[in-house]
C-alpha cells in the first residue's frame, strides 16, 4: 500500500463523506477518530476501497502515518472542539505542515487559527465545503482559504473529489487566511433567502390560489426546466409531490412549520451590516426562520389578530419573471457582501470564479450562474450585477412583475420578508437623492454630528437651526 497523501481525521456524517469520496477517486488516505466505533463502520463502507484507506486507532497514529508536508485534514465541530484539536496536533506536527478545517467555521476564528499556526511554521487552511453528505460523497463544490503553498499541496486532491461543470472542477483558491469560509458563509445566506423566496410562492399558490401541493410541485418542476433551473426548484418540485406515509395527505403538511438554522445564515447578515452593506434579502430570510420558531406566539397572535388572508390569482409567467428578477437581486446582494470583505480583508476575490465553483456540487446552484460569471467577466458597471447589461432585459419585465406581486399579496395579508424586501433594495438604490438628507438633518440637531452639503460649501460654521 502506498503512503496516505492525507489523513483524515473525524469520521461522522460529512467526515466520512469525504473520506469515502478520495478513496473512490484513487486517493491514498488515512483515517482516524477520536472514538473507535465510527473507524468500524467507516471501514465497513469503505471496503470496495479498502487498498487505498489506511485505519488508525489514534490521532499520534495518524499524524506518524502521513509523509511531510502533511496534509490533516479535520471534520469536527469548527469552535471549541477545534481549538482543544489544534493545542493538541501543534506539538505533533513538523513545519511546513497543513491542517484542513473543513467545516462551517466563523470566518473570524479561521483567520486568527491561521495567524496562530503560522506561528509555528504550520498552514492553516479554512475549506468551505457545499453539498451537503451526497455532495461530499460525489462531488462537492469547495471554496479554499488558505495560503499558495498549502493549496499547490492540496489542489490534486480536490480537484479529483470536486464536482465537475463542464469538465473544470468546482473548487479553487478563494484566497488566505478565512476567505474560503467567508465565501461558504455567504454561499449559505444567498441559500436561506433562495429558500425563503420558495416558500413564499409556495404560500401564494397554495393559500392564495387554492392549488395543491402536488400542483404547486409540478410547476416547480416546469420552471426548473427554464431559466430558473436550480437545485432547489428541482428538490422543491420533488418534496411537494410526496404524500405522508404515516397517515393521509400531503408530506409538507405533516411538518412542523418551524425551520431550523445552524447559524451561517445570521452570520452573513452580521458580517453584511459590519461591512455597511445590509443584505435585507438574507436577513429577511434570517427573520423568517426565527420568527418560525415562535411557534406557540403565533398560535396565540392567530387567535387574537385573525389569521386570515384573502385569495391571490397570480399569472404563472409573471411569477417566473418576478421570481428571476429577484434572483438576480439576491445574488447581487451576496457579490456586494463579498466585494465589501475583499477589500476590507485584501482578499482580492474572483467573482466570476466563485460563481463558477457555484455551478454544480453546491445547493444554491443554479443556470443563472453562468450568466453571473459572464457579467464580471465581462466587467458590470461598479461591480454591480444589478447594472450588468445582461441582465437588463430580464429585469425590464421581472421588476414590474415583482412590484404587481408584491402589492397583491401584501394587500392580501401574506408575508413576504424576502419577496419584498428585494423590491425595497431595488427601488432604494435607483434613487440619486434618497431620504438620508432629513435623517443627517434630524442627526445635526439633537447631536450636532455636522454633515456635508450638495453645493459642497463648508456645513460646519455652527448649528444652522440656532
Amino acid at each position: 500500500m502506498a503512503d496516505p497523501q492525507i489523513g483524515i481525521y473525524g469520521l461522522g456524517t460529512m467526515g466520512a463523506a469525504l473520506a469515502l469520496n478520495m478513496a473512490d477517486n484513487g486517493i491514498e488516505i488515512a483515517v482516524s477518530n477520536r472514538s473507535a466505533g465510527p473507524i468500524a463502520e467507516f471501514m465497513t463502507r469503505a471496503e470496495p476501497f479498502a487498498h487505498h484507506v489506511t485505519a488508525l486507532d489514534t490521532l499520534e497514529a495518524l499524524i506518524d502515518a502521513l509523509p511531510t508536508p502533511r496534509l490533516l485534514l479535520a471534520m469536527i465541530p469548527s469552535t471549541a472542539p477545534m481549538d482543544a484539536f489544534l493545542e493538541q496536533v501543534i506539538p505533533l506536527l513538523a513545519e511546513g505542515d497543513t491542517v484542513i478545517d473543513a467545516g462551517n467555521a466563523d470566518f473570524h476564528a479561521t483567520r486568527a487559527r491561521s495567524a496562530k499556526l503560522a506561528e509555528h511554521g504550520l498552514h492553516f487552511v479554512g475549506l468551505g465545503v457545499s453539498g451537503g453528505e451526497d455532495g461530499a460523497r460525489h462531488g462537492p463544490s469547495m471554496m479554499f482559504g488558505g495560503s499558495e503553498e498549502s493549496w499547490t499541496g492540496l489542489q490534486p486532491i480536490l480537484s479529483k473529489i470536486a464536482a465537475q461543470f463542464e469538465g473544470a472542477p468546482c473548487a479553487d483558491r478563494m484566497g488566505p487566511d478565512g476567505a474560503g469560509h467567508f465565501v461558504k458563509t455567504v454561499h449559505n445566506g444567498i441559500e436561506y433567502a433562495d429558500m425563503q423566496m420558495i416558500a413564499e410562492v409556495y404560500d401564494l399558490l397554495r393559500h392564495g390560489a387554492g392549488l395543491l401541493p402536488s400542483e404547486i410541485g409540478a410547476q416547480f418542476a416546469r420552471w426548473n426546466d427554464g431559466p430558473l433551473e436550480s437545485y432547489l426548484f428541482e428538490i422543491t418540485g420533488k418534496v411537494l409531490s410526496y404524500d405522508d406515509p404515516l397517515g393521509k395527505g400531503p408530506m409538507v403538511d405533516a411538518i412542523l412549520d418551524r425551520a431550523g438554522q445552524k447559524g451561517t445564515g445570521r452570520w452573513t447578515a452580521i458580517e453584511a451590516v459590519k461591512l455597511g452593506q445590509s443584505a435585507t434579502m438574507i436577513e429577511g430570510a434570517v427573520a423568517a426562520r426565527a420568527w418560525s420558531a415562535e411557534k406557540a406566539l403565533r398560535e396565540v397572535a392567530g387567535a387574537a389578530l385573525g389569521a386570515d388572508r384573502a385569495g391571490v390569482t397570480p399569472d404563472v409567467e409573471e411569477l417566473e419573471a418576478a421570481l428571476l428578477a429577484a434572483r438576480i437581486l439576491e445574488y447581487s446582494q451576496g457579490f456586494r457582501i463579498l466585494a465589501a470583505a475583499s477589500e476590507e480583508y485584501d482578499w482580492q476575490l474572483d467573482f466570476a470564479r466563485i460563481a463558477e465553483i457555484w455551478r454544480a456540487g453546491c445547493i444554491i446552484r443554479a443556470r443563472l450562474l453562468d450568466d453571473i460569471s459572464a457579467a464580471f467577466r465581462e466587467g458590470a458597471p461598479e461591480g454591480q450585477l444589478f447594472l450588468a447589461p445582461r441582465f437588463a432585459p430580464v429585469l425590464e419585465r421581472g421588476i414590474p412583475a415583482l412590484r404587481r406581486l408584491v402589492s397583491e399579496a401584501i394587500a392580501a395579508g401574506y408575508p413576504l420578508p424576502v419577496l419584498s424586501s428585494a423590491l425595497a433594495f431595488w427601488d432604494t438604490l435607483r434613487q440619486p437623492r434618497g431620504t438620508a438628507a432629513l435623517i443627517q438633518a434630524q442627526r445635526d440637531f439633537f447631536g450636532r454630528h455636522g454633515f456635508d452639503r450638495v453645493d459642497g460649501k463648508d456645513a460646519h460654521h455652527g448649528p444652522w437651526w440656532g
